[in-house]
Order: structure tokens, then C-alpha cells, then sequence
């Protein structure tokens, strides 16, 4: 008699970061250009249009880099950064720590470091999170929290910034630990299915990284048809 196949764990889909203050300020330059450009392509005479053009085909991919582009997806087992020129994946078991100074950066194992564009840190906000805490303290300097408190209320003290990486973290660490579960079993497998699995997981493990051709090319033409443009004119 078999034994009953055991359900395979749920997949989730990745969880998403980024700025909304980024993708606003984006589809706004966006639009601004779309009008300036338009009517100087369109209505402008002589060099005027091709002045247009190229300023355009450089100003769009760069401002679709830095603001519609920055990502980050993150589920159970790995971690992708969508920066403004390039993307960066990696499983969690290669991340070593997550900071948020001035800026968030991400730590690898091996002593790289990678910034995080689509978690910028407003100090701003900082301080207003740390205003509300130090009013919650003199508040209720015994820490004596109601029954009727929401304990959600917590998320609302700290920045946005510090939050998204306080995730991330959390992520990172059940990672870690569901791979050290799954490493102490598989110390009873066979040593042909070790080297299997140990050369599958030296594939996963690697940390990948990938330019964004896609932006930086047409941002090069653009900037380089500019540049003909005013040298000869």
C-alpha cells in the first residue's frame, strides 16, 4: 500500500514595493514632457523639432528609471531588485542584512552591497514617527497599553521606509530558517541525490545581475543625437 503524497506547500505571489511619491512625480514629468516636447515637434520650425526629439529620447528612459521603474519583489524564497539600470535577484539565503540609513541597502554574504531605489528614506517621516513615539511615551510612560487598543497602530509610528525593511527582514529570516529545516533533512539522503542536490542548489544560489539595456540604450542615442544637434548648430 503507497503512502498518500503530502500537499505541496502554497505559492504565493511576490510582494511588491515601491514609492507611490515616485510613480506620481514620474507620470507628472512624463506628462510635462509629452506637452513641451509635442509642441515644440509639432508647431516649432527649422531645428526646433529635432531638438525636441533627441531631448526627449534622453530625458524619458532616465525618467522612467528613476521613477516608474524602482521595484522590489520578495516572496518565500528569493528577493528582486529593480534598481534604475539593472536588476538584481538573488534567494534569501544570500542576503546577510538589511539597512535603512540614509538609504536602504541590501547586504549579500559575499560583501556586496546594492541600494535599494524603490525604498527611499524620508527623514521627514522619521521624525515624525519618532515625535509620535515620544508623545506615546509620555503618554503612557508604564507601557500600560488598553485591552481596546489596535495594536495595527504600531505601523503608523514608523516610517515607511523602516517598515518595508522590517518586512523584508521577516522574509529574509523565515527564508533562513525553512533552509536550515530543509538542510538538517536532507542529511539522510543518499549521496548521489546530495551531489545532485547540492549542485542545484549552488545554481540557486547565485546571485544574478542583469543591466537594463533597454533604458540605457535609447537614453545613449538620444543623448548623443543632443549633443550632434548643438555641436553643429
Amino acid at each position: 500500500m503507497t503512502s498518500p503524497t503530502p500537499p505541496a506547500e502554497p505559492v504565493y505571489a511576490d510582494r511588491t514595493f515601491r514609492s507611490p511619491a515616485g510613480m506620481v512625480g514620474g507620470v507628472l514629468l512624463l506628462l510635462l514632457i509629452c506637452w513641451i516636447g509635442g509642441d515644440a515637434l509639432f508647431r516649432g520650425s527649422g531645428r526646433v523639432p529635432w531638438l525636441a526629439l533627441a531631448g526627449a529620447l534622453t530625458a524619458v528612459p532616465l525618467i522612467v528609471a528613476f521613477t516608474l521603474r524602482p521595484v522590489v519583489f520578495a516572496n518565500e524564497q528569493r528577493i528582486r531588485i529593480r534598481n534604475p539600470f539593472r536588476t538584481i535577484a538573488m534567494p534569501w539565503t544570500e542576503v546577510a542584512d538589511l539597512r535603512a540609513g540614509y538609504s536602504s541597502e541590501l547586504f549579500t554574504e559575499g560583501g556586496a552591497k546594492y541600494q535599494l531605489w524603490a525604498v527611499p528614506v524620508s527623514l521627514r517621516q522619521r521624525k515624525k514617527a519618532a515625535r509620535q513615539q515620544s508623545r506615546r511615551s509620555l503618554d503612557d510612560p508604564y507601557d500600560r497599553t488598553s485591552v481596546t487598543a489596535d495594536v495595527r497602530d504600531t505601523k503608523a509610528r514608523t516610517a515607511t521606509a523602516d517598515q518595508t525593511m522590517a518586512d523584508l527582514r521577516e522574509l529574509a529570516e523565515r527564508a533562513k530558517e525553512g533552509a536550515k529545516s530543509a538542510g538538517a533533512g536532507a542529511k539522510s539522503a543518499t549521496s548521489s541525490a546530495s551531489s545532485a542536490a547540492s549542485s542545484a542548489e549552488g545554481a540557486e544560489s547565485a546571485v544574478s545581475v542583469r543591466w537594463a539595456y533597454e533604458v540605457i540604450v535609447p537614453a545613449v542615442v538620444g543623448a548623443v543625437l543632443l549633443a550632434i544637434l548643438l555641436a553643429t548648430g
